[in-house]
């Protein structure tokens, strides 16, 4: 069972999403949210990644939010510092612009960018070692659901990365777990099903660091306004990764809502 002390996370991956005029009018429909009722920042982390132009303008316009509100990149280069190194952006210049949180691991950059083992390694360790916190994608296809694999597979992709995370920075690992299967088909894993995965990756992680049990498990699988409530109730899901839904101000301040009030 999750450890009564994390803090939940609920964290918009904007992906490759929105339009300029949009993202403007998304951060500020969110803050006119939280300045109506605002969601004790004690009681859940809410973090935001939107495209990497974007980064440190939502920054900026984030910064009168009512409460803290993260800026997260959505992903980070396995070149490390700075050199010639056209389109990429290192670990070190996303700190130096006090962005302070990373996703690696998604299944998009695993499926459609080649993300293999040898680079996710790369990415993380980069990332870690520039002070960065990591949430750190998991997850399965409906092929090896079905065959059966899925706890398998899981699993060892978190114990991939094990190799090159210090003992002390575990600290700074977020998993997420995000079946493939039901990202941004409208599919969700049931309460049920979610929780069980979610039970498993903090016994590996128990096993692997003696942080384990301090370690935040995000799901992420069409999450939504609706489902929210009951995904929150589960003792393991420690908050969300969120898709769609965080394009949708009302929506994603219902999730992270959620979250805040069942932990």
């Amino acid at each position: 069972m999750s450890n009564s002390t994390i803090t939940p996370w609920v964290v918009g991956n904007w992906k490759m999403n929105p339009m300029h005029a949009n993202a403007v009018q998304l951060v500020q429909e969110f803050k006119q949210l939280l300045q109506q009722q605002d969601i004790d920042p004690t009681k859940c982390h809410i973090g935001v990644a939107p495209i990497s132009i974007a980064l440190t303008q939502i920054q900026t316009q984030l910064k009168d939010a009512a409460r803290p509100i993260y800026t997260v990149a959505q992903d980070v280069s396995r070149v490390a510092g700075i050199g010639a190194y056209t389109g990429e952006v290192s670990a070190e210049l996303l700190k130096d612009s006090a962005i302070e949180f990373v996703l690696v691991g998604h299944s998009e950059r695993r499926e459609l960018f080649g993300d293999d083992v040898a680079i996710l390694k790369a990415k993380l360790q980069n990332a870690l070692n520039a002070g960065l916190t990591v949430i750190y994608c998991v997850g399965e296809s409906l092929e090896q659901r079905e065959q059966g694999l899925a706890e398998q597979v899981v699993l060892q992709q978190i114990c991939d990365i094990a190799p090159v995370v210090q003992a002390e920075q575990w600290k700074n690992v977020v998993i997420a777990y995000e079946p493939i299967w039901a990202i941004g088909t409208g599919k969700t894993a049931s309460p049920a099903d979610a929780q069980a995965m979610h039970a498993k990756i903090r016994e590996g992680l128990k096993q692997i660091t003696s942080s384990g049990a301090n370690i935040a498990i995000l799901y992420g699988g069409s999450v939504k306004a609706e489902n929210a409530v009951e995904l929150a109730a589960c003792p393991d899901i420690d908050g969300a990764l969120v898709g769609g839904a965080s394009l949708n101000a009302q929506s994603f301040y219902q999730i992270a809502k959620a979250f805040a009030q069942s932990k």
